[in-house]
């Protein structure tokens, strides 16, 4: 019998799927543009010694220090608001930016953790580390991803930390410690809901820290727009819309999951299939469901 991967995507760069994905994620270019020369310069990192030599002769003692940089990047904040799929989409674009052909994405399963045999999961993660930089061979780049990074890599400090989840961040540590030394061609991504449960050690790698926030009333409303191509919706309604997924005093405002999940499918599930979907369907679930709560950093 076949063991079960411990990657849930193996994925050749550029990849036209996560192109077309891109144009999906409201505030992607933005996002991007702020990290676009920190990501170029993380993955051509090995390449600054010979940088250094034509514009500095050499000289610019700053780049020893800035090729030590670990080839880690945290995605953090809220559930929902699309850490995964953006980290997808800007590995994929800064591959395409960059033109490095044969180039691979892989995203770390959940699987990782095991099934409770000591030793298990940190022998898990040591091999899909392993994986990874035998899938780069002398030449080629690869991108890792890692979701719901709190559950892998949460302080070591921490009372209930038992020692196999101790051993796996310690693994976790040393993988990303490893991949200095392959010049860039490396990078890691790693989300999570709860920036302030990452072992400090971790946090301190990240050569990159983004934050990701709830959509604001402007964002949503892009995001109808954009969605609702088809859908005979008045500006006054589409206002209705914005305001009852945004912030209450009771509650907070809706995520794009919330919206793209869980709001369009039931509004659909009410028109389908006698009726065409109309902005009664949408308000009406709206107005009945919950947003996802707040996930607490703590």
């Amino acid at each position: 019998m076949t063991e079960p991967s411990i990657f849930d995507k193996e994925i050749v760069l550029p990849d036209g799927n996560l192109s077309k994905k891109q144009k999906t994620l409201l505030g992607f270019d933005d996002r991007y543009k702020k990290v676009q020369d920190q990501l170029r310069l993380l993955l051509n990192i090995g390449e600054l010694g010979a940088w250094n030599t034509k514009y500095h002769k050499g000289q610019l003692g700053l780049c020893d220090l800035v090729s030590e940089q670990y080839p880690l990047i945290i995605f953090h904040e809220d559930v929902g608001t699309g850490k995964t799929a953006t980290a997808e989409c800007m590995a994929n674009r800064i591959i395409a930016d960059s033109k490095t052909e044969d180039s691979l994405l892989f995203k770390l399963s959940n699987r990782v953790r095991g099934t409770g045999k000591v030793g298990e999961m940190g022998t898990l993660i040591t091999e899909a580390f392993q994986k990874v930089i035998q899938s780069v061979g002398k030449h080629r780049h690869a991108v890792l991803i890692i979701d719901e990074g709190d559950s892998l890599a949460a302080a070591r400090s921490q009372e209930h930390s038992h020692h196999e989840d101790k051993v796996a961040v310690n693994t976790l540590i040393q993988g990303v410690d490893d991949l200095r030394r392959f010049g860039g061609r490396i990078v890691v991504f790693l989300c999570t809901n709860r920036l302030s449960a990452l072992d400090p050690a971790l946090r301190r790698r990240a050569a990159i820290i983004q934050e990701f926030t709830r959509p604001s009333a402007a964002e949503r409303e892009a995001l109808f727009k954009q969605d609702l191509t088809g859908v005979q919706i008045t500006p006054a309604q589409l206002k209705q819309l914005v305001d009852i997924t945004g912030e209450k005093q009771t509650q907070p405002g809706w995520t794009y999951s919330d919206i793209r999940t869980r709001l369009y499918p039931a509004a659909l599930a009410l028109a389908f299939p006698d009726r065409a979907l109309q902005f009664e369907h949408l308000f009406k679930v709206a107005s009945a469901m919950p947003p996802s709560p707040i996930m607490e950093d703590k």
